[in-house]
This record gives structure tokens, sequence and C-alpha cells, in this order.
């Protein structure tokens, strides 16, 4: 029996690696080229630490002076004493670079499905079936894609968890003039070839213990699509709550697909905000802070993932702050278009 582990750094790359049954993971990642620092490999030194974001594991040994009680309860680790007992992901404090086996990996796309699903934004899927090695990514980070005929290449964030089948999905913001947005509405063809760079990003979904808070703005939607799709695929006992900001009704996209997740999941709410409404929108309206029942965060621990423009994430960064809500865990990816 085999896990999938992944290794995540500062940096923003991430490697994934698989871990035998009942193996140290340090042996693990050196078997498999990811040389993470390390000295006394004894538990002592704490060199080799980092903290399990996801996952069940153990530790043979961990001495007082490398992880105190606290560090422990944080699910702060050493690579050279634990065992993964299920997949898993780890942060590790440092960039990627010190590893020697971190760049990440092309992988060639054959285009699936490009379709309008709003007024402004398209859903491209992807094939990477013809690829020798698959692609794995964490939900909520991204690819780097490089669009056809431009010698350039675009960030999107996956809008699907990692499947079997290979297939991708992307939310494509389409703008007035821009590299990709121009190749999406005029150029791409079922069946078209492009290249891309994956997995990138250090925004991605953490073990679920607490009530979750997913907040997009735009096609930041994407990256919280992957985690709600996540979360469903595997099970999830605490309620989610999903608001979505756009600045036009018509910019709403796969409200569908959110229905369906939210059918499959106990507890969960959606809610989305118009922040330039038209007199017949009767939902929320303004910008998504105003709509937080800050009162029941007062009292209750939970996470939020936020991604989206920078001024969104500005603002509720700077809303937690005002109301005195650390005790929230942030998250969160501030994305920019391009303009050209």
């Amino acid at each position: 029996m085999t896990h999938k582990v992944a290794f995540s750094f500062a940096d923003g790359k991430t490697l994934f690696f698989p871990v035998h049954a009942n193996e140290i993971l340090l042996d693990a990642a050196l078997r498999n080229g990811i040389k993470i620092p390390l000295d006394c490999r004894e538990g002592v030194c704490g060199t080799c630490q980092g903290r399990c974001e996801a996952g069940q594991y153990s530790q043979d040994y961990v001495d007082e002076e490398a992880l105190s009680a606290q560090d422990l309860a944080q699910r702060k680790m050493l690579s050279c004493q634990t065992r993964v007992q299920s997949d898993a992901a780890f942060y590790f404090d440092f960039d990627s670079s010190l590893c020697h086996a971190a760049e990440p990996v092309r992988y060639r796309a054959s285009v699936q499905e490009v379709r309008q699903v709003s007024e402004s934004t398209a859903i491209l899927r992807l094939d990477l079936g013809a690829n020798p090695a698959p692609l794995d990514f964490l939900p909520g980070q991204y690819a780097r894609l490089g669009i056809p005929g431009t010698g350039t290449s675009r960030a999107y964030s996956f809008a699907n968890r990692p499947a079997a089948d290979q297939q991708l999905q992307f939310l494509i913001r389409l703008l007035p003039d821009g590299a990709m947005s121009n190749y999406i509405r005029e150029r791409c063809q079922v069946g078209d070839s492009l290249e891309l760079e994956a997995p990138l990003g250090a925004f991605y979904l953490r073990q679920v213990s607490r009530p979750l808070l997913l907040v997009a703005g735009g096609t930041g939607l994407s990256a919280l699509l992957a985690m709600l799709e996540q979360v469903v695929e595997q099970g999830c006992q605490q309620p989610v709550h999903l608001y979505y900001g756009v600045r036009h009704s018509a910019d709403l996209c796969e409200l569908e697909r959110i229905q369906a997740y939210g059918e499959r999941l106990p507890g969960f709410r959606f809610t989305p905000v118009i922040s330039d409404a038209d007199p017949a929108w009767t939902g929320k309206r303004g910008y998504i802070s105003e709509h937080f029942d800050t009162e029941e965060l007062r009292t209750s621990e939970a996470d939020m993932y936020v991604c989206g423009p920078p001024p969104m994430v500005d603002s509720i960064r700077a809303w937690q702050q005002q109301q005195g809500l650390e005790h929230i865990q942030l998250y969160y990816e501030r994305f920019t278009d391009s303009t050209n």
C-alpha cells in the first residue's frame, strides 16, 4: 500500500511523491529525489521540520527542544520521524530551490471544450491523458497556460480536483482585449494543443476540521470550485458557506454546479453578492464583507479561504483586523487580470 504525499514550499511550488506503508517520510522524499534540509535524523535538531496541512500521520520520537507541545498541537512535524497513515500534504517554510528537484513539470494539453458560461466568463476544459506522467495538484492551486501562437502564458486556478482521467477545467475571464481572451473568443478550437506548467501556488485546501468560509470574487470562484469538489468527494461534516461576489448578475456562472455540490453537503449555504446590481436583483448587494455574520464569527472557529482581485482580498483582510477576528484562520490568493 502506498500513500500520495504533497510537499509545498514558501515559493508556491509543490512536489508529489509516493510513500510506502510505514515508511519514514524523509526516506521516501529522498528516495524520490527530494532533498529537503536535514541534519541529525534522530528527531532532535528540528532541521527537517514542516507542518501537516492535510492527512493523518504519526511521529516516532520528537525531542521537546525540537518541537514544543504547542508546535505539536499545530501539527508541526519532523520529516525524519513521521510516518503517514493516509494521503497527506505538508508545508515547509523555505523555498523549493533547496530541494534540487523542484521545477514544475510542463505538460501538453488538448482542448476538449470551450464554452461561454456568463457574459464575462468562459470555461476551458483540457485533456492531459496523452502525457506519460499524470498531473497532481492540490485544490486551490493554479497552472500557467501557454497561449497558442503568442509565446505568452497566463495563470489560472484549477476549477476541479485532480481526476484519474486527467481532465482539467479552468474559468477564464473574458477581457475586452487580452491575449487569452482573444484566443478563447476568436481561435480556440476543440483539439488545439497547448502547453501548461503546474502545479503552482501556496493557496490550497488544508485539512478540514472547522467550519469553512469560501469567498470568491469573479473567476476566483475557480479555485473554490476545486475545493468544494474535494470536500464533497471526501465527505465533510463541517458547515460550508460559499460567498460569491461579481459586479453584475449576468457575471454569475456555474450556479447549477454549486447547487449540486450544496445538495451533497449538510449545512451548506450559498450567498451571491452583486456590487453593481440592477433593480431586478433581489439578493445581496454591495461588498461581500458587508454580509458576513460578524457576531456569529466572534463566538466560533472557522477557516476562511478567499480568492479574487486584490481590492476584494485586501478589504476582507482589513475587515478581519477591524473586527478583531484573528481566531478566524485566513488563507487567500490575490490575482490581477492581465491587460494584454
